[in-house]
C-alpha cells in the first residue's frame, strides 16, 4: 500500500503540474480542481488523525493493535484519494 501510495501520489503530482502549466490558474475549472484537491487533503488528515486516535485510546485500554495494521488503518485514507486523484487527472 506505501508504494502504490508513493507511485499515484507521484504521478498526481506530475498530471497536476501539467495541468497549472497548460490553463490560467483563475479559470473556474482550475479553481474548483485546487478548492478540490484542499478538500481532499483536509479529509484524509482528519480520517487519519481519527485512526491514530482510536489506536491510542484502544492501547490505553489494553487492546493493542500490531503496529503493521495501525499504519495500514492510518495510510488508507491517504492512499484511496490518491487513487481518486490520479485517476481523475488521467481523464
Amino acid at each position: 500500500m506505501a508504494f502504490e501510495l508513493w507511485s499515484t501520489s507521484l504521478s498526481t503530482i506530475t498530471m497536476r503540474n501539467h495541468l497549472w502549466q497548460t490553463q490560467p490558474f483563475f479559470s473556474p475549472k482550475m479553481m474548483k480542481e485546487n478548492q478540490k484537491m484542499v478538500t481532499e487533503k483536509l479529509e484524509a488528515s482528519m480520517e487519519a488523525g481519527l485512526e491514530m486516535q482510536k489506536a491510542l485510546f484502544n492501547s490505553m485500554n489494553g487492546q493493542l493493535a500490531p503496529w503493521w495494521v495501525t499504519s495500514q488503518l492510518t495510510m488508507k485514507p491517504y492512499h484511496q484519494r490518491s487513487r481518486a486523484n490520479s485517476r481523475r487527472l488521467a481523464k
